[in-house]
């Protein structure tokens, strides 16, 4: 897919706040791929031999010490203050800030140098209340002063709508699966064997894809004796999810892989009949935006079974590219899975139909048109005003 415009004048700064953590891959590779001048400074990075990363690294430091000490009005001032040194430094024709709770330690630079400000809205930053509370004010805020804000999904559009964002200001973009690392999977062929992947956490909902699986075997004793589930991840409810297997006697029939790379869940998702996530809704509000790891199995050609949760109805078409479910609701999981392990060729019709629409709109390519475009057109708009 090719650009529809000319980006290389333009000139991007992005604060963002990790480079490191493996669940920010995506952002690492967004960046690559997008067709600026660009400039990335990220909050954990303190390295003694660049002295504006260490102190904006330290400014981000700071500001997070000052949040846990509900010191929120100063909170947003020392990586503010770097912020506009960068700005100077750099003359960025648009800021980009990853993340809600980055943005507010960086909103008032831009307000302060009049560089419109873009904010990419992921997912827990616009759901946990552990976010949206302490920070609502400040929120508010950065919602008067952002030129544009994008999000993955309509719900999480319609949560910062009721916060105060403009809804013309507002790109929903999922981030998209990779079409060079997905492909080519073959339901049909492949072993009864379910995949999930995704970070061991609430809203994952790792627990209760594994309750759905252990009640498919235990009400269906006639399935084949090589259905499986694997799960790829690693996270604070690991240590549950091993405890549940081991309850359930179902140690013979998941497997836990732990952190695999990107090329490996690949690989895996050639190897097994559908892909399967509890999305929910945690206690504390946190929501996903429009997980990737589905969109990246529907590319792979797998059919995919989830929650009516978030954005996953809107890349998921039930009944067509996969069968979606309430949140909690196991046993129509459970059913779910059933159907798939004993209709391969349900799985292939459906996992072609989700290849489809994957490759029809929800590309990395895609997403990085569509950012493209919307942070030039902040651009235009800023130069013409």
């Amino acid at each position: 897919m090719q650009m529809t415009r000319t980006f290389d004048q333009v000139r991007l700064l992005v604060f963002a706040p990790t480079r490191r953590a493996a669940s920010e891959t995506f952002i690492r590779a967004n960046l690559k791929g997008l067709p600026f001048q660009l400039k990335a400074y990220f909050g954990d990075e303190r390295p003694l031999s660049e002295p504006m990363r260490w102190l904006y690294g330290c400014a981000i430091w700071l500001s997070k010490l000052l949040t846990r000490l509900r010191l929120l009005r100063a909170a947003g001032l020392p990586a503010a203050w770097v912020a506009r040194l960068l700005i100077r430094r750099h003359q960025p024709n648009v800021v980009l800030a990853e993340f809600g709770f980055e943005a507010v330690r960086v909103m008032h630079a831009c307000r302060w140098t009049g560089v419109p400000l873009v904010v990419h809205f992921r997912g827990s930053d616009a759901s946990a209340r552990q976010r949206i509370g302490l920070l609502e004010d400040r929120y508010r805020s950065l919602l008067r002063i952002a030129a544009g804000i994008i999000v993955k999904s309509r719900p999480m559009a319609d949560r910062l709508a009721l916060l105060g964002a403009s809804r013309d200001r507002i790109l929903i973009s999922p981030s998209g699966a990779d079409a060079a690392l997905f492909h080519h999977s073959a339901p049909a062929q492949s072993a009864p064997i379910f995949l999930a992947v995704g970070r061991f956490v609430e809203k994952k909902g790792p627990l209760q894809t594994i309750d759905a699986f252990a009640r498919m075997l235990a009400g269906c004793p006639a399935l084949p004796a090589d259905v499986q589930l694997w799960m790829v991840g690693d996270g604070p409810l690991l240590p549950a999810a091993q405890d549940l297997v081991q309850a359930q006697g179902i140690e013979d029939r998941v497997r836990l892989l732990g952190l695999r790379s990107q090329v490996e869940v690949a690989g895996l998702m050639r190897e097994v009949r559908a892909f399967v996530q509890h999305s929910r809704v945690a206690a504390d509000g946190d929501s996903e935006g429009s997980p990737v790891a589905v969109m990246e199995a529907q590319l792979s050609g797998l059919p995919v079974i989830a929650t009516r949760h978030a954005g996953i109805p809107e890349v998921v078409c039930d009944g067509e590219s996969g069968l979606l479910v309430e949140e909690g609701d196991v046993a129509a999981m459970a059913l779910a899975m059933v159907r798939l392990v004993r209709d391969p060729g349900l799985a292939e019709r459906m996992g072609a139909c989700g290849r489809q629409r994957i490759q029809s709109g929800f590309t990395v390519s895609h997403h990085l048109e569509q950012v493209s475009n919307f942070l030039e057109t902040v651009h235009r708009s800023n130069r013409s005003a």
